[in-house]
């Protein structure tokens, strides 16, 4: 069998004495877009901030290609994890920069030393408006400053800027949250195209289940900090589990409701 992109073992996090990821055990084949599904404090964007080396686990394996990233040198893990590219939940752009300097910004951060020299800011800035146009936008809204943008617009710049280092691992937190219904499937849809064009895996978290449907090939839903179930994106709303039935189609009766009313 081939070496996963992604693969989580025993992974487990807790603050005090809430227990927010309990043993979480997760292959991502290399090229899988794998969404991650369940409530608020669920686990998700700890497990994210985990492989993202934001937050320090307290047991467990994180690898990448094959190689732990937790007992890796502190050089080692900056390498491995120069090859994440993320969309933030609200897009987290610096307002203190031009749009072109936040996407350049992220070009030169996940600059890998394999691909040459890395650009100088001038180069980068150049480069912003060829990868504004990937997402849908005119290379001239480079010139604007985040305030100026809507929110979908924003998200698109979000997206342009973790995309700018031709990342073979992308992270999508709630992507089409604050959006309307139409602009969530256009985002959803530069995803999709995004992932594909640059051939990486991809992992997403969301509530929302058409979102999950569009850019997901695989899912997994946490619930108290474990998995309760993966299985094929298509079919989450018939996946035969009670608590992701329940989850999916908004149910207030059944094993996640019963347990809230206590």
């Amino acid at each position: 069998m081939s070496t996963p992109k992604i693969r989580i073992r025993g992974l487990s996090k807790a603050f005090g004495s809430k227990v927010v990821l309990d043993g979480i055990d997760l292959d991502v084949e290399t090229g899988t877009s794998m969404v991650i599904i369940g409530g608020s404090g669920s686990g998700k964007s700890v497990l994210l901030r985990c492989i993202l080396g934001l937050i320090q686990p307290d047991a467990g394996t994180i690898e990448i290609d094959g190689e732990n990233v937790l007992t890796a040198s502190r050089t080692r893990q900056e390498e491995l994890r120069r090859q994440i590219g993320m969309l933030f939940q609200n897009a987290a752009l610096f307002d203190s920069m031009s749009v072109a300097d936040n996407i350049a910004f992220g070009l030169r951060a996940k600059h890998l030393p394999t691909a040459g020299p890395k650009p100088s800011m001038a180069k980068a800035r150049e480069l912003a408006g060829n990868i504004l146009q990937q997402v849908g936008l005119d290379a001239s809204v480079g010139l604007l400053s985040p305030s100026e943008l809507s929110g979908g617009m924003q998200k698109r710049v979000g997206l342009a800027r973790a995309i700018a280092g031709q990342p073979n691992i992308l992270f999508f937190d709630e992507p089409t949250t604050g959006l309307d219904p139409i602009m969530g499937a256009v985002i959803d849809g530069l995803i999709v195209d995004c992932v594909q064009k640059l051939g990486s895996t991809a992992i997403a978290i969301t509530h929302d289940m058409a979102s999950a449907q569009r850019i997901g090939n695989r899912a997994a839903m946490l619930y108290h900090g474990q998995l309760v179930w993966q299985g094929l994106a298509s079919e989450l709303m018939n996946s035969g589990n009670a608590m992701v039935d329940q989850f999916t189609h908004g149910r207030r009766e059944g094993p996640i409701g019963m347990e809230l009313r206590k």
